[in-house]
């Protein structure tokens, strides 16, 4: 039972860190936002106002990293690796997707 209790302590510390960094970050396209998810903490990347319905882009923080003496610039490093696959997978259209339309179509 006492196990519990630190772990609840222990993610409601790791959520607080998470949030504390993401203060610190302005943008005028992206939102940032964080939830707990077990131990582990998601950081949610939505678009502000997209002009069509674009996804909310999440990704995981573990408690290794939360722990991390380098904690800011890991989570830095992984917010920006974020921010590229995000605005990767916000493709519509790609070079690779037209030649599979064509492979399908044949």
């Amino acid at each position: 039972m006492r196990d519990f209790h630190y772990n609840r302590c222990m993610a409601a510390t790791h959520l607080q860190r998470v949030l504390e960094q993401l203060a610190m970050y302005d943008h005028p396209l992206l939102s940032f936002s964080a939830r707990q998810k077990g131990d582990a903490v998601e950081v949610l990347i939505d678009f502000k106002s997209p002009p069509v319905p674009i996804h909310t882009y999440v990704f995981e923080m573990h408690p290794r990293d939360l722990e991390s003496p380098q904690f800011s610039w890991q989570f830095q490093r992984q917010l920006y690796d974020s921010l590229h696959d995000y605005f990767i997978e916000m493709f519509r259209r790609t070079p690779q997707t037209k030649q599979d339309d064509l492979a399908q179509s044949q």
